[in-house]
């Protein structure tokens, strides 16, 4: 079943990932400083993210996990869909793992199987005013999408592209990028990284 953005319990996603992230900070032993400061973050800006009091960026996430050793795809939740052979290779939409962000303006779905670490294929649902915050880049590889249904505000490395329903984009991936909603319906995007990042 497709989720709902109007039937997000967003607190519930906040308090699942700021719990997932300070259990994986005490597994590690590290206090709020040591992550905070590796993760280039406040002290009192990641006590909030772990209490789910504050909404971080794609770019703070990412940093806050890679402060810790941790994938980011943990904190993707699984929707419960059935187990089966298929799953080294199929993602039926009932098990989609998906993570909601930015007090619940952006939702976040894997749609490839963590069995293909070369690419992976990511369904973006953005509400109006939803935006990815800092500009971020990977390390290698490229990127691409298509937008299914709304308007996407696309920043490359300063340069602002306006990406309409329908059209589609490809760029390195170490380029920087940041990228939001325009307009006051809802953005739906796919996007494919390669290699997977999260």
């Amino acid at each position: 079943m497709q989720p709902d953005l109007n039937l997000l319990d967003v607190e519930s996603d906040a308090s699942v990932v700021g719990s997932t992230l300070r259990r994986r900070r005490q597994i590690r032993g590290l206090s709020l400083k040591q992550v905070a400061d590796t993760s280039g973050i406040s002290v009192g800006m990641l006590s909030q993210v772990e209490r789910g009091l504050a909404a971080p960026s794609i770019k703070t996430l990412r940093a806050i996990c890679a402060a810790m050793d941790m994938p980011v795809n943990w904190l993707f939740q699984t929707n419960g869909g059935p187990e089966s052979q298929a799953a080294e290779y199929i993602v039926p939409r009932d098990a989609r793992r998906s993570l909601s962000y930015q007090d619940g303006l952006i939702l976040k779905e894997l749609l490839t199987p963590d069995t293909q670490p070369e690419i992976q294929m990511i369904r973006f649902v953005l509400k109006p005013g939803a935006s990815s915050g800092e500009a971020y880049n990977n390390s290698e590889g490229g990127k691409c999408g298509i937008v299914l249904t709304g308007t996407l505000g696309l920043e490359l490395n300063g340069t602002v592209f306006v990406v309409q329903t329908g059209d589609s984009f490809a760029f390195p991936a170490t380029d920087m990028v940041r990228f939001w909603a325009i307009g006051d319906e809802n953005c739906e995007v796919v996007w494919v990284v390669a290699p997977a990042t999260v």
